[in-house]
């Protein structure tokens, strides 16, 4: 994706439809590899490249009992495993390849969210 290009119209609807078909395939499927065993994985975001052909699945586990880049590295190898349930999920021309990265994005808003209770920071809401 271009860094100072918005993503088309395009792009978006399928890195929707590919979000919720990682999903689905990750809910149902009893993933083999030991990192996975018992994780419940979030897909917040898919990016897809602008010929499709590429796409950046943003992810997490749920709660925080499990080590996240332990999960992404195992996420990523089964990456070839959910590329191939993912073209008989979807009806696209080709499948994209996926690279698994860790979504920070619930980090970042805890962050803000502690730092807007800060005492200091509230005195300064107050004026």
């Amino acid at each position: 994706m271009s860094k100072n290009r918005p993503p088309s119209q395009r792009q978006l609807k399928a890195g929707e439809l590919i979000r919720r078909a990682l999903a689905e395939i990750l809910a149902k499927e009893n993933l083999r590899d030991p990192d996975l065993q018992g994780v419940s994985v979030t897909i917040s975001e898919v990016r897809a490249s602008p010929d499709l052909k590429h796409a950046i699945v943003y992810a997490s586990p749920l709660g925080t009992d499990h080590d996240a880049d332990k999960v992404i590295k195992a996420l990523q190898r089964c990456g070839s495993f959910l590329r191939g349930r993912l073209g008989k999920e979807m009806q696209m021309k080709s499948t994209p390849r996926l690279r698994f990265m860790k979504d920070e994005s619930f980090d970042t808003a805890e962050a803000m969210t502690r730092l807007l209770k800060d005492p200091k920071i509230q005195q300064d809401l107050g004026k």
